[in-house]
């Protein structure tokens, strides 16, 4: 070879670890941003931030709603992101779910701007995909993909 330039192809040993590591990833990932993006969102609804109450007033909230809405959001999203709890993260994930397809909802009902109804879309599926990718560790004994009607892994 010219110039002792070697070309070194490492193969993958463990294909199953290689899978695991990158649905490690791709879980942080998606919970990462479920999180910034809810948990944000949330103090700004619970500190009532004028902008941010005045589009959800727009959309036919009250601001006593809006406030304990941002509360719960908070709290959601600690719960997906701490360990443990696995049926308060059930609930958790359920509840920013409903949370982001009535806000789309709203959205479509108002007349808002598509947008407004993409982004809250967007992040329901980023929600759906860290549910699903979750470990076992952060699920319930019950809540297993049998439950979807897949077969689980043989591992």
């Amino acid at each position: 070879m010219a110039s002792g330039m070697q070309t070194v192809i490492y193969p993958v040993k463990d294909l199953e670890s290689a899978k695991t590591s990158m649905k490690r990833v791709a879980y942080w990932v998606c919970t990462g941003l479920v999180v910034f993006f809810i948990g944000s969102g949330g103090l700004a609804y619970a500190m009532q931030v004028p902008d941010v109450v005045q589009g959800a007033v727009a959309l036919g909230f009250p601001v006593h709603f809006i406030v304990l809405l941002g509360v719960w959001k908070v709290l959601g999203s600690i719960a997906i992101l701490v360990p443990g709890f696995p049926l308060i993260k059930e609930w958790a994930y359920a509840g920013i779910l409903f949370d982001l397809t009535g806000a789309a909802s709203a959205s479509i009902a108002t007349g808002g701007d598509w947008w407004h109804v993409a982004a809250p879309l967007s992040i329901a599926v980023l929600v759906a995909a860290s549910w699903a990718l979750r470990p076992e560790s952060r699920r319930l004994p019950s809540a297993t993909s049998a439950m979807l009607g897949m077969r689980p892994s043989q591992g």
